[in-house]
């Protein structure tokens, strides 16, 4: 019985197919997106194609508004902030969780990731109600008590898949050579595991930087962040400054994650074959 060989030129024309399908994929997903840039651009109030003429009045009146620029330094610090505590917290909570003697390790991981799972609107009511007897409405520490929660399952997850590569062994080696269990993840783990806290960490910090439920609830109006800024501006004023900052965060945004995916390329130490 003859078998027929699939011939070159029909594997290249699908090869060609399934490219052209995927750039006409990546374009229905990204052009409402890049559509906002040249709004940015525009010398006129208006969000109107074509545009009457170019202009950089917009990014001239973010960088010179004291609201703007309020709003810019505090989602910078409460996204370092807690990009800080959720990397920290997230690191060594997938730690323990790689553990095999971590007692209900499933039901701790599926409490830790809970955030992402649930709606956020949820889980801002319940963060309101809470911090409100603590009196952390309102406040920066409030703020970013919160976004680490809501930052710290990133850190879990990206750190988790980095361990799943780890060779155990090296960590009985280091205490078989005297290092304590903090001196052996300080010297031997960590700088192994390390793209996997750092992406971790980039995720953490766009978690926390462009989320504005939770803003919207305990924010005031010293403590607003620059998406619930971009919020207030759309229900008072139409501005296209919004448009303005809005490219400046998609620029923000293209470079960190194009900084997590080439730190998820580098090889954490992976357990050597057998």
């Amino acid at each position: 019985m003859a078998i027929k060989v699939p011939t070159t030129r029909g594997t290249s024309t699908g090869r060609w197919g399934l490219r052209v399908f995927c750039a006409l994929v990546f374009v229905f997903l990204m052009a409402p997106i890049l559509a906002i840039i040249p709004l940015s651009f525009n010398s006129e109030p208006f969000f109107t194609y074509p545009l009457p003429g170019l202009s950089l009045r917009w990014y001239r009146e973010y960088f010179t508004s004291a609201d703007w620029q309020l709003a810019t330094r505090n989602s910078f610090t409460v996204a370092i902030l807690s990009t800080i505590l959720a990397t920290a917290l997230g690191t060594l909570a997938a730690v323990g969780l790689m553990r095999p003697d971590c007692p209900w390790r499933r039901t701790v991981a599926a409490l830790i990731i809970s955030p992402i799972v649930i709606p956020v609107v949820v889980a801002a009511v319940g963060i309101y109600y809470f911090y409100a007897d603590l009196g952390l409405v309102g406040t920066l520490t409030g703020l970013v008590a919160s976004h680490t929660a809501l930052g710290a399952p990133f850190v879990v997850i990206t750190v988790s898949a980095t361990l799943a590569g780890f060779d155990d062994r090296l960590m009985r080696a280091a205490a078989s050579l005297g290092a304590t269990p903090a001196t052996a993840f300080r010297r031997v783990m960590l700088p192994l595991i390390m793209p996997g806290v750092v992406t971790g960490a980039i995720f953490a910090f766009v978690a926390s930087f462009d989320e504005v439920v939770v803003a919207l609830f305990l924010a005031g109006s010293e403590q607003r962040t620059l998406p619930r800024q971009m919020w207030s501006g759309l229900r008072e004023q139409i501005s296209p400054t919004i448009t303005a900052v809005a490219t400046l965060l998609i620029l923000f945004a293209t470079v960190l994650m194009l900084t997590a995916n080439a730190l998820q390329k580098r090889d954490p130490g992976r357990k050597p074959a057998a």
